[in-house]
């Protein structure tokens, strides 16, 4: 049993103010696999007492000297990987050789293009030509409050404690309490990094607790927040009801992916259709989850597609031979399931899966005959389900696209 109990406060390791211990659960055994703790308010505010201390230093560090840092921690990030790969495989139930490869990968992918970006911007610059002695200075916004999910947990990390290092914010992370190992790890590599003390906090805890006292926080300038759109709004409201700090939310999806009646590579269509359905258990918020298909391609298309997902394995995480690990908890389970049977009481026509697998596993679901008023059509279910609907022209694609509240991601397959 991993055992990491405490908290990365003031550049260092301190137990929690009153002790509150959270079991982590691996996925795909439903066993225990860490104890963490859970915060509280004297726990959050600490971190934001020492990121505040922290932050008139590191705004006044020159940007070469901020970058630098980043520089180092992506080289230890390199150095890491495995370990971070091993963390979030256990904890949220990736594939591993997916977490190796893309969710390593996303994060170095963006502290390389931070880092690109950041030697060439001008954080201090004229005016204009006509204005030369008039300047416009970026500058930290402040304290940061990162609030970031389970199931994409480096991409999230890396995203924003980046951008904000390099902007000159100080920071408190609190990563989600059902994948928090792979944080902790980061939080060593920012200390093996050499950032100063308080200009990086992590806190653990869950969205009740510590993520709404960092977001009400008045010592908090802005909370950058990845997760539900529920969630979301409730953020906004905290922030209204403090400080009306800066808020930048991320939130859901049930995107389309249309296929028009001139697609060409009807296997290649194929592959990205099962791959963006599927990929990471469908635990995406920008999966591919809605095929809107036009009726002169769709019988082919299904075929090539329904072979495909059925070649998708579904297995232990740490087996490298899986393309489907475990949904993240025993709830999440259970949600999606229920989407399922929705589906079918619903009258959709279950093309492919629905049968339960080994505990913690849903192997892939394509429910086809999917009418627009449909849950399974107009909600996220976060899972490996797709939903087929038909259409018969161009216009009614983009209608049944667009009859949505989400607005994340879509995708088109079209050779005009």
């Amino acid at each position: 049993m991993i055992e990491k109990r405490n908290f990365y406060i003031n550049g260092q390791w301190v137990a929690p103010a009153q002790a509150r211990d959270h079991q982590v659960i691996d996925p795909s055994t439903e066993e225990p696999c860490a104890v963490i703790s859970l915060g509280g308010d004297a726990d959050a505010d600490a971190a934001v007492a020492a990121a505040k201390a922290a932050l008139p230093g590191w705004m006044a560090t020159p940007v070469e000297e901020r970058i630098a840092l980043v520089e180092k921690l992506l080289e230890i990030y390199m150095e890491k990987g495995e370990d971070l790969a091993q963390a979030m495989s256990i904890a949220m139930g990736a594939p591993i050789d997916m977490a190796r490869t893309q969710q390593v990968g996303a994060g170095a992918f963006h502290l390389k293009n931070f880092i690109r970006a950041a030697k060439d911007f001008q954080f201090d610059r004229p005016l204009s030509e006509k204005f030369p002695n008039d300047r416009i200075i970026y500058e930290a916004v402040g304290v940061a409050a990162l609030i970031t999910p389970w199931n994409w947990p480096m991409n999230q990390i890396t995203l924003k404690v980046g951008a904000a290092a390099i902007a000159g914010c100080t920071m408190v992370l609190k990563p989600s309490e059902e994948s928090p190992l792979d944080a902790m790890v980061f939080a060593e590599l920012m200390d093996e990094a050499g950032f100063p003390a308080g200009v990086f906090n992590l806190v653990n805890g869950d969205g009740m607790g510590v993520g709404t006292r960092l977001t009400g926080h008045p010592d908090v300038d802005m909370v950058s927040f990845t997760g539900s759109t529920e969630t979301g709004r409730r953020f906004l409201g905290y922030s209204a009801e403090s400080n009306l700090k800066k808020v930048v939310l991320e939130c859901g999806g049930k995107n389309p992916c249309i296929v028009l009646e001139d697609a060409e590579d009807l296997d290649l269509v194929a592959e990205q259709v099962v791959n963006a359905a599927f990929w990471n258990m469908g635990e995406n918020c920008s999966a591919a989850s809605r095929l809107i298909v036009h009726e002169a391609v769709k019988d082919d298309l299904m075929d090539r597609i329904l072979a495909r997902a059925r070649d998708w394995r579904t297995g232990d995480p740490l087996d490298p031979a899986s393309h489907l690990g475990a949904l993240v908890d025993r709830g999440h389970l259970d949600k999606v399931c229920g989407y399922i049977e929705t589906g079918r009481a619903a009258g959709a026509s279950l093309l492919l899966g629905g049968e339960p697998g080994a505990p913690g596993f849903v192997p892939p679901v394509i429910f086809d005959g999917v009418s627009a008023d449909m849950a399974i059509a107009r909600e996220e279910i976060f899972g490996p389900v797709l939903s087929v609907l038909t259409v018969s022209s161009f216009d009614q694609a983009i209608a049944l696209a667009n009859d949505t509240c989400y607005g994340l991601a879509a995708s088109v397959f079209t050779a005009n």
